[in-house]
């Protein structure tokens, strides 16, 4: 037994020697990459999962022709969301348009260990009754009925991230943060095409209880605070598996961090997790689109 214990104690200080080196390699060779290095690589691992690198926030979003657009939306995408440790508020606004019902929706919350938040804007083949809306698969708008959008994302009055650019699926992460969906809040604004697709939307925020007050309208563009906490007003037993997402989310926050110390920007933790780490940066990468996708 006495021999069995000793045997153990010296694997696990063979690895943790191991790792030590391993990581210490690590860290010299991203410190010795010049920043171009850094985003080119950093482009080349993550645009196979439809994302892209703000350097000027260093923050992540999704491109315009990431692979989930050939997913669309279905509302099973949210009920699922918590099993992969997603846990956010989402507003779903309907309006019917040109012989379709549109959905432009919106989230912010906590994606594994990422906060963020997103704008998405779908639509489907034809006018879709209220009772039917919740199990309709809506497809993504096509590149002409992109909108262009604007989100700024905000924790308790401060600034996160912003982003804006014609869009079907305006995204900003921030990674390494943990937060509470309540503690956000979204500024989100968005230019329509004409006056009548205005209109119809502007009609389905104010019968989801907005004032004329609370909404800015400027031209063609419409800009409201989204701050709602949708979370508070579901059953207990998704308040507890949110709650154990969240848990988790919180551990996995304080893992991401201790594992890619010493580096304080995302760029570089995410690069050292990439050389350290390979399946859990997968892992992290893995849009939840794909997953939930499994559930249709």
């Amino acid at each position: 037994m006495y021999y069995l214990i000793l045997l153990l104690l010296l694997f696990v200080l063979c690895n943790m020697l191991f790792f030590h080196c391993k990581k210490r390699k690590i860290v010299q060779k991203i410190c010795q990459m010049t920043p171009e290095e850094k985003c080119n690589k950093i482009t080349e691992i993550i645009e196979p999962f439809g994302y892209c690198y703000d350097s000027r926030q260093d923050i992540f979003s999704t491109t315009l022709h990431a692979w989930q657009r050939n997913f669309g939306y279905t509302e099973s995408y949210n009920h699922y969301a918590p099993h992969f440790n997603m846990v956010f508020d989402n507003k779903p606004i309907y309006f019917d348009y040109q012989d379709k019902t549109w959905l432009i929706e919106l989230w912010k919350g906590q994606y594994g260990i990422n906060t963020g938040c997103e704008i998405g804007v779908y639509y489907s083949d034809s006018f879709v009754p209220p009772m039917l809306r919740d199990i309709t698969m809506f497809h993504c708008v096509k590149d002409k009925d992109m909108l262009p959008m604007s989100l700024n994302l905000c924790r308790n009055d401060m600034n996160l991230a912003k982003m804006k650019k014609p869009h079907w699926w305006l995204t900003a992460f921030v990674m390494g943060v943990y937060s509470e969906p309540a503690s956000l809040s979204m500024n989100v604004s968005i230019t329509f095409p004409n006056s009548e697709m205005l209109g119809a939307f502007v009609n389905a925020l104010e019968a989801q209880g907005y004032a004329n007050d609370t909404l800015y309208i400027c031209n063609l563009t419409v800009t409201f605070v989204y701050d709602s906490c949708s979370v508070c007003k579901v059953s207990r037993l998704r308040r507890i598996r949110c709650g154990l997402a969240q848990w988790k989310n919180r551990n996995f926050v304080k893992l991401y961090l201790k594992i890619t110390k010493p580096f304080v920007r995302s760029l570089d933790r995410v690069l050292c997790l990439y050389y350290f780490l390979p399946f859990a940066f997968r892992r992290m990468f893995t849009i939840k689109r794909y997953k939930l996708g499994k559930h249709r």
